[in-house]
C-alpha cells in the first residue's frame, strides 16, 4: 500500500499531525510506502508564503478580523463559496508529484489541501481513497468536501455536530482523535524528571508553554502567576522565539519562583509529563499532546475561530479552565492550585478523553475502504 500525506505550514499543527501519521507508518507497518509532502511548498514559493504569512498576520496582529473571517467562511455565504474556488484553482500543480508517487490513499491535515485533492477526484485526475484529518475541535465548513472518503476528527461531539448541522453522512465521522506521537502517551516518572531538569521533585509544577504568545502577554502572565504566594514552580518553553527567550532570561533571574527557562526542545512530552499543569494558548495539536500526557490546562489567549472552539471543548469537558489578563489570571490560577480537589478532577477528565489509538484505528478504516473499494 502507497499513502501520500498532505499538508500546509498555516501553524504548526497540521504539520505536526502529518509528521505523526508517518512515524507510526514507518516504525509499525513495513508493508507501507508513505511520503509526507507539503502541499503549497509543492504548487509554489509564492502561494506557500502569501497564505503562511497571511495566516500568521491575521493571527497574530488582526486575530478579531480573523475571527470575523472564520465565522463567515463557516456560513452560507459568497465568501464561504470563494475558499474552495480559489484552492481549486491551483489543484493541477500538485498533479506531476501526485502521478509519480501513485498512491492508493491520500491523508489531508489542511483545509485548503483536502479541497484540491476532492477537486482532483471530481475531475477524474485520481481514483486514491481520501482521508481528511481534521486538526481542531469544533467543525468547519471549509474542512468538507464532496470527494472525501472519511474524516477522522478529534471528539465525539464534533462528529455529532458535523453529522446534525452540516449533513456530513454518519458513515463518513470517525472520532478517533487528532494524531499525536506515541511518546506522549507513554507514562513517566514525573519525579525523575523533575529530579534530571535539576526541579524539586515534590513541587507543584506549571509549564509554561510560551513560544506561540505575544511577548507582552506572556510576560504579563508570568509576573502576575510569580507574584502568587503559594509554593510552586515553572517550567517555560519559548521555542525558537530568541526575543522572547532574551525577555525571560532577565525575568527568571529575578523570579521569586524557582524556574527551568527551555528555548527549543524535541523532547516537549517530557516537560509536560513532569508538570502539574500547563498554561498554554489552545491550539490543536498542542491540547491534543496535553491530553495524551493527561495534563490540565489553563488555556489563554485564544485566537477567535479555531482555538475558541478548541478552548470552549476543553473547558465543557472539565479538562481546561481560562484565564484572562492581569488579576483575573492570578485569581484563577490561585484558586485552581488551592483546590486539589479541582485539579484531580481535571486530570481524570483528561485521562477519560483516551484517543491513544487514532493511527491504528485510522489505519483499520484504510484497509476497510480499500477492501470496500475491491483493491485489496
Amino acid at each position: 500500500m502507497k499513502i501520500l500525506i498532505l499538508t500546509a505550514a498555516t501553524g504548526g499543527g497540521h504539520i505536526r499531525a502529518a509528521v505523526a501519521i508517518e512515524k507510526y507508518l514507518r516504525e509499525n507497518c513495513p508493508g507501507i510506502i508513505v511520503q509526507t509532502e507539503d502541499a503549497l511548498k509543492v504548487i509554489g514559493s509564492v502561494l506557500d508564503k502569501t497564505i503562511c504569512d497571511g495566516y500568521h498576520f491575521l493571527a497574530t496582529k488582526a486575530p478579531k478580523m480573523f475571527g470575523k473571517l472564520y465565522e463567515r467562511s463557516n456560513q452560507e455565504t459568497h465568501f464561504a463559496n470563494l475558499v474552495p474556488k480559489l484552492s481549486g484553482l491551483f489543484r493541477r500543480r500538485l498533479l506531476p508529484m501526485i502521478e509519480e508517487f501513485q498512491p492508493d490513499v491520500i491523508i489531508t491535515t489542511h483545509p485548503f489541501v483536502t479541497e484540491m485533492i476532492s477537486y482532483l477526484k471530481e475531475d477524474g485526475k485520481l481514483d486514491a481513497i481520501l482521508v481528511c484529518v481534521m486538526t481542531d475541535y469544533g467543525p468547519h465548513k471549509t474542512w468538507l468536501s464532496n470527494r472525501v472518503d472519511a474524516y477522522v476528527v478529534s471528539n465525539e461531539d464534533m462528529a455529532a455536530s458535523m453529522v446534525r448541522y452540516m449533513n456530513v453522512p454518519q458513515d463518513k465521522v470517525y472520532p478517533f482523535g487528532i494524531p499525536v506521537h506515541d511518546v506522549f502517551f507513554e507514562k513517566a516518572d514525573r519525579q525523575a524528571l523533575l529530579q534530571e531538569m535539576g526541579l524539586d521533585e515534590d513541587r507543584m509544577t506549571i509549564l509554561i508553554m510560551a513560544g506561540s504568545f505575544g511577548v507582552n502577554n506572556i510576560l504579563g502572565v508570568f509576573r502576575e502567576i510569580t507574584a502568587l504566594p503559594e509554593e510552586f514552580q515553572l517550567i517555560i518553553i519559548t521555542g525558537r522565539n530568541e526575543k522572547l527567550y532574551e525577555a525571560f532570561e532577565k525575568e527568571v533571574n529575578n523570579s521569586p519562583k524557582k524556574c527551568k527557562l527551555v528555548y527549543f526542545t524535541n523532547e516537549v512530552e517530557k516537560y509536560m509529563k513532569a508538570a502539574n499543569l500547563i498554561v498554554t494558548k489552545p491550539g490543536g495539536l498542542t491540547i491534543s499532546e496535553a491530553l495524551a500526557c493527561n495534563i490540565p490546562m489553563a488555556v489563554f489567549d485564544a485566537i477567535p475561530g479555531q482555538e475558541e472552539d478548541n478552548a470552549n471543548f476543553l473547558m465543557s469537558h472539565g479538562m481546561a479552565v481560562r484565564i484572562g489578563k492581569g488579576d483575573s489570571c492570578a485569581k484563577t490560577i490561585e484558586e485552581l492550585l488551592n483546590n486539589e480537589r479541582k485539579l484531580r478532577q481535571m486530570k481524570e477528565s483528561c485521562e477519560k478523553f483516551d484517543k491513544s489509538r487514532s493511527i491504528p484505528n485510522m489505519l483499520d478504516l484504510i484497509n476497510r475502504l480499500l477492501e470496500e473499494k475491491g483493491e485489496k
